[in-house]
């Protein structure tokens, strides 16, 4: 009989664990949608692995002349809704310089769109670019961002 109703107990839990689970799912199909998000919630995007490029330039004014188009063309990019994320990344011993991640699925149109970069054209950075699986609310981090953004580049 313990057995028995340990059992029941187990089954019951279940039932109601998943109940519970399916009346707290908040899913948005209009959302999901405009998000181009699959049944998982998930979509395809191409990420950007930035490192320290080819070229050796000394020269602070042109350092800075770069950095500075890089910063605007990252902003472009992003309210083009074209990059979804973007950062600088820490010290490491592999020379990665920071992350892009791209609203697309196709490495070419990336590839299209970082060539806008005047880090990437002076081969002050170069990328690596990587198909990339994702949840699709990861869009929404560029206008959560202006929330939280005291001050711009």
């Amino acid at each position: 009989m313990k057995h028995f109703s340990f059992c029941l107990t187990l089954i019951i839990l279940f039932f109601v664990s998943t109940t519970v689970h399916a009346q707290t799912n908040n899913y948005d199909s209009v959302l999901a949608k405009k998000l181009n998000a699959d049944d998982y919630g998930m979509k395809s995007y191409v990420l950007v692995l930035l490192k320290k490029g080819s070229a050796t330039i000394t020269d602070k004014k042109m350092l800075d002349s770069i950095f500075h188009g890089h910063m605007a063309n990252i902003q472009r990019l992003a309210s083009e809704n074209k990059l979804v994320l973007a950062g600088p990344m820490g010290d490491n011993d592999k020379n990665y310089e920071g992350v892009f991640v791209f609203n697309t699925a196709s490495i070419d149109e990336a590839k299209q769109w970082l060539s806008t970069d005047p880090a990437i054209q002076s081969k002050d950075l170069d990328a690596e670019l990587y198909s990339w699986y994702c949840t699709a609310a990861l869009q929404e981090i560029p206008a959560l961002h202006q929330q939280v953004q005291r001050k711009s580049y």
